[in-house]
């Protein structure tokens, strides 16, 4: 009787030739069910798809539940968790030292917007070339779920404490400091978060994206507006986000006069189809009144709000050379005695 050999099932690899496997991180140590989780996976599953090498990633992070995220995705790349709200400063010099790197930085609502705004704003206004994800759940989950600066007003704690000042418009400061790709999304939306990462993998500049993610212990009950349930009823997308990377050739159905498509700086495409009549993610002013009306309304906008291609990064801006800082050759580095003694004499 004959038999058949079975073969092993192929694994599926991307277009760098990386299997999935290549992205995985360490094993969570957050709560079951907590909204940071999802946006791992999100992450690790843009740069599978959009075929990034891990090596040639650059993982920060500050202080809080969410800095810890970036251990749980792409443990070959590498990694520098910061103090509590200093990440952009160190992304900073790690970019302008090797700019060949791709940065990505996991931060929260308390790390990004209280103790961290300072050192943020300058992020922004610099146009530092990195993806910078704010995991947003309303309240400080290390120490006990006290409101953060992007609480809602109105919204209450499970002790029943209301609060009572106003939140951060974390969106809006991104798109009037200087930062140009901004967005937000919801940790349970697998499709609209995934799309929007592998663009934000795309574009050159600060990339801002504000991700609600709930907390299941202190911020997940009737009451907070930062819920999976209070997000499920209240979502009110701004767009249909669809992204076509420069790889594939991937054809869309969708009528031109209701769409607008951004070129990126690889040459991907981020199409955007307009829910809203007339509105354009390249106009700053327009976004954000956009965002200040639903505000009113009392709704969460989510999507991608502001696209600028054309303005360039700080790295760009400052000329820095292509190759990295530590590679270079001291003569490269320390200028000889007769450049100092040339300078000198144009000022005796």
């Amino acid at each position: 009787m004959a038999t058949t050999a079975v073969l092993p099932r192929p694994e599926k690899i991307n277009r760098i030739g990386l299997q999935i496997l290549d992205y995985r991180g360490g094993k969570t140590t957050l709560c079951a069910g907590c909204g940071h989780n999802a946006i791992s996976e999100r992450i690790l599953e843009a740069f599978y798809d959009m075929g990034v090498s891990p090596e040639s990633v650059m993982k920060m992070s500050g202080i809080g539940c969410s800095s810890k995220s970036p251990a749980y995705f792409m443990s070959r790349s590498f990694s520098f968790n910061s103090v509590h709200g200093r990440m952009p400063s160190v992304a900073t010099g790690a970019l302008l030292a090797n700019k060949t790197m791709r940065s990505i930085g996991v931060s929260g609502d308390g790390d990004t917007a209280s103790i961290g705004m300072g050192q943020f704003v300058h992020l922004l206004r610099r146009n530092l070339p990195m993806i910078y994800i704010i995991e947003d759940n309303g309240v400080y989950g290390l120490t006990k779920g006290q409101f953060s600066a992007m609480a809602d007003i109105g919204s209450k704690l499970k002790n029943g404490v209301v609060n009572d000042l106003p939140a951060v418009d974390i969106c809006s400061l991104a798109i009037q400091m200087g930062a140009t790709f901004v967005g937000r999304s919801f940790s349970g939306d697998k499709k609209q978060l995934s799309t929007m990462l592998k663009a934000a993998i795309s574009h050159r500049g600060t990339v801002v994206l504000d991700v609600i993610s709930p907390c299941v212990t202190f911020n997940d009950h009737i009451g907070s507006t930062k819920s999976y349930k209070f997000m499920q009823e209240h979502d009110e997308p701004v767009g249909e986000v669809g992204f076509v990377p420069f790889f594939e050739d991937i054809t869309v159905d969708y009528d031109p006069s209701t769409s607008v498509d951004v070129r990126l700086h690889d040459g991907s495409s981020l199409r955007l189809r307009k829910l809203h009549e007339g509105y354009d993610p390249a106009d700053k002013t327009e976004a954000v009144r956009m965002l200040m009306d639903s505000h009113h309304k009392g709704e969460c906008l989510t999507g991608v709000f502001y696209v600028d291609t054309q303005k360039p990064d700080f790295t760009s801006m400052l000329n820095m050379v292509d190759e990295p800082l530590a590679t270079l050759p001291e003569e490269r580095t320390r200028p000889g005695r007769h450049v100092l003694t040339e300078l000198m004499e144009q000022y005796s």
